[in-house]
């Protein structure tokens, strides 16, 4: 839902991997955004109305995006589509990170631009921290980006994870992503992602943006 410039790059990518997308915006001019060879529907209409749903295909559908530039909007949607259609992977834009949170507890995933867009600025500016990827709805684990102190270059992940006390799920490693085992070292320009508990994310990050003990490896 929503064909603005987000809604039409989804739509796009979705289609050129191979799926079947619907898109539904209430001016058809929205429609423009995409490419002249798409080939999924385009359904002019309002996107929690359910006959405008139902014509976009919402009874065979495996995941919805509600990305229009309203937050009632797309949380009203999103919150029919899941409710009335049973669709379990749907996701909401959300402009205001204080109702993203609180729609995040009730379950329904959220993408809140401004809290993301903050975040990213603030790495560029203040490269060491943390930045989260992913929180589950409760809120209650977080999976994270952390700039690591370069002290930590070297060390295999095995001493990463009991000196931090916490699981790394991923790096990045010239651009493509790779599980580690405990015997991966972490070499300069690598990206560590890392599997928290929520409330244990401070303790997290002051361990792996300050250089490590000796006794770490």
């Amino acid at each position: 839902m929503g064909c603005g410039r987000v809604g039409a790059t989804l739509s796009t990518s979705l289609e050129r991997h191979g799926h079947s997308v619907a898109v539904i915006d209430q001016n058809p001019d929205a429609f423009r955004r995409l490419p002249s060879d798409f080939g999924g529907k385009k359904v002019k209409g309002i996107g929690f109305d359910r006959d405008t749903l139902q014509q976009a295909g919402i009874e065979d559908a495996y995941a919805f995006a509600a990305v229009s530039d309203g937050d009632n909007s797309n949380i009203l949607a999103a919150r029919v589509v899941r409710e009335t259609y049973g669709v379990d992977q749907v996701v909401a834009r959300i402009y205001d990170p204080r109702r993203a949170e609180i729609y995040e507890r009730l379950g329904i995933p959220t993408v809140a631009t401004v809290r993301w867009t903050a975040d990213q600025v603030l790495r560029r500016m203040l490269p060491l921290g943390a930045t989260d990827e992913y929180r589950d709805p409760s809120g209650k684990v977080r999976l994270t980006q952390i700039d690591v102190h370069e002290g930590w270059i070297g060390r295999s992940v095995a001493a990463i994870e009991e000196a931090a006390r916490t699981r790394v799920a991923f790096l990045t490693r010239f651009g493509e992503g790779m599980v580690p085992t405990s015997k991966t070292v972490l070499q300069e320009g690598d990206i560590l992602h890392v599997l928290m508990a929520a409330d244990e994310a401070a303790t997290i990050e002051r361990a792996l943006t300050r250089a490590p003990r000796q006794e770490a490896d």
